[in-house]
């Protein structure tokens, strides 16, 4: 991984007061790069202001929603106020927090490869499997180590990313020697799991139950695509959703390279989830429609409806499965 840039050290020395802004329906890699870091500025006497749009629809975080602003305070003083946006590839994902913020020096804590912030001090690094680990490396590159409370968000953060390290791979040492520090810095790796796995709802499980019923297989089962209703949402709400067991039950199906969940959202709009295996770069399907994220997750907001935008993205696969028809 990247080594931290020295002007980034030095931001964080600069100003009395930070906007640490993460992206709009944060997941835990953003929610523990950002508790992480207003620990981290706090102890150093800075005075932090954590900023997201939301909504805050995992259960594993609502617990953190009302430490977050939905938007930048009024009154800042101008020359003393600097802003850090963490986990955040382009300021489109930022929502309604993104507003205002043009006007404070900027710097960028990112791990996306389709990151496009090119403004400001920058610290992207697209081969970390989480920007907790990036903000674990700033604050030991000034500290030596990270605090007990800091060391348990960053862990969250990093197991949140990595499916609790199962999407890593014999390429990895780096990131498991960082986990070693979090853990003797007092994270407890047991209490993550169950803080991230437990007090799911009954709902949750029958969103998932009709997810599943729904799959469509193509590229000769290859991608898998299924799709959530808005009278889905309306039965069951949008609180307490579980993305993650969805997907690890689509891929364990023999032969699953990748997968697209499409969820209704309003009657002109979707949400896409995009995850794949190994093989197949779903970040570069995701880009084809304005979206973005990882090589193996990724996804976007579109306008369009389950039955328009499906075939929109059979297709866009294509290139993904050569020589073979959908």
């Amino acid at each position: 991984m990247k080594k931290v840039p020295d002007e980034l050290v030095s931001f964080l020395k600069d100003y009395d007061n930070y906007l640490i802004v993460s992206h709009r329906e944060p997941d835990g890699d953003c929610i523990g790069s950002s508790l992480a870091l207003s620990l981290f500025l706090s102890r150093h006497g800075k005075q932090p202001f954590l900023i997201s749009a939301g909504p805050f629809k995992r259960p594993e975080i609502l617990m953190y929603e009302k430490l977050f602003l939905p938007r930048i305070p009024e009154i800042l003083p101008r020359g003393k106020t600097a802003v850090l946006i963490v986990d955040c590839s382009g300021l489109d994902r930022l929502g309604d927090a993104s507003q205002g913020l043009e006007t404070f020096p900027l710097a960028v804590i990112d791990h996306h490869a389709t990151n496009n912030l090119s403004d400001g001090v920058g610290y992207i690094d697209s081969t970390s499997p989480s920007t907790t680990i990036l903000v674990q490396l700033l604050i030991e590159a000034i500290d030596g180590m990270v605090m007990k409370e800091e060391a348990a968000h960053l862990m969250f953060g990093l197991c949140t990313d990595t499916g609790f390290f199962r999407h890593l791979d014999a390429k990895s040492s780096e990131t498991f020697e960082c986990a070693s520090r979090l853990v003797a810095a007092g994270a407890n790796p047991k209490q993550t799991f169950a803080h991230m796995n437990g007090g799911k709802s009954w709902g949750s499980r029958i969103i998932i139950s009709r997810i599943l019923s729904r799959m469509k297989r193509f590229y000769n089962g290859q991608l898998i695509i299924s799709f959530e209703t808005i009278e889905d949402t309306t039965e069951f709400g949008m609180e307490g959703r579980d993305s993650d067991s969805l997907y690890q039950l689509i891929q364990s199906i023999s032969g699953t390279e990748a997968i697209v969940i499409v969820r209704q959202e309003k009657p002109d709009n979707c949400t896409i989830g995009f995850r794949s295996l190994d093989r197949i770069d779903v970040s570069k399907v995701a880009a084809v429609f304005g979206g973005g994220g990882h090589r193996q997750a990724s996804g976007l907001s579109i306008a369009g409806t389950i039955d328009s935008l499906i075939p929109r993205f059979v297709a866009a696969f294509q290139d993904q499965f050569p020589g073979i028809t959908p």
